[in-house]
């Protein structure tokens, strides 16, 4: 992707959340709500802006970070390990193709009062949430990915000499990578959901947590503020796997 088209994607997609914040302003300013319900764009940046610069918000940062990371690592660890296995292995695959069938529909926030009772209400019950829910859009695309594989190019490491036990390493997984980084930004987005979720429905810390006990004292502005830091924390992560994406696959027609 050369310079001209990457700021033209950005300009692009400036475009759309500069019109959101435009017609949010024109609401609080045009008395369509309440400024205590809907306080005006510039208060809540401004009091973004000095959150940002105290360690109580930073520290609320993290928390959700280190949750939204290590979910979404564990997620991908198995997501790919699975769905390779299942996509090299019929044996595997008939195993796992009806769990993934039962589980992959199912709201997985349903089982999050169970994992409170197992795991208690600290990292591990909300880490436990993030991972099942980013798992599968990551398992179903590398499975996707993995199979749609062309035969010849398995053919063709075969002639070349490459053992079979290293084809899958070799050349299947490779070639699935493209698919595999699209399940991986889906799970990230969800990952970003899930998180902020758990922490609003049970945690002492995090984004999710300010929001809710803004909420209770009826702080409109400190409500706002965790919402737009997680909406900025997901267009940073997602760029930077765009970013990621582009730079392991350069040279490809598709990027």
């Amino acid at each position: 992707m050369n310079a001209r088209a990457l700021t033209s994607d950005v300009l692009l997609g400036i475009i759309p959340i500069a019109l959101a914040v435009a017609v949010w302003q024109g609401i609080s300013s045009f008395g369509y709500a309440p400024v205590t319900l809907l306080p005006p764009p510039g208060m809540v940046f401004t009091r973004l802006a000095q959150q940002l610069l105290t360690s109580t918000f930073q520290h609320e940062i993290a928390s959700t970070l280190f949750r939204l990371f290590a979910g979404f690592s564990i997620a991908v660890i198995l997501g790919v390990g699975i769905g390779l296995a299942a996509a090299a292995s019929p044996v595997v695959n008939a195993v796992v193709r009806p769990i993934v069938r039962v589980l992959a529909p199912l709201p997985k926030v349903a089982l999050y009062p169970a994992l409170l009772l197992l795991l208690g209400f600290g990292h591990e019950s909300k880490i436990t949430l993030v991972a099942a829910d980013a798992l599968f859009p990551i398992l179903l695309s590398t499975y996707y990915g993995a199979s749609m594989v062309e035969q010849k190019l398995i053919w063709s490491a075969m002639a070349a000499g490459t053992p079979r036990r290293q084809i899958l390493f070799k050349v299947v997984l490779p070639a699935a990578v493209p698919s595999i980084l699209t399940g991986c930004r889906i799970g990230l987005v969800i990952s970003c959901i899930v998180v902020f979720l758990a922490e609003m429905i049970s945690s002492t810390d995090g984004l999710g947590h300010m929001l809710v006990k803004a909420a209770r004292t009826f702080q409109a502005v400190d409500m706002f503020v965790p919402l737009i830091t997680i909406s900025l924390l997901g267009l940073i992560l997602n760029g930077l796997l765009q970013g990621l994406r582009s730079y392991l696959l350069r040279g490809f027609p598709e990027v």
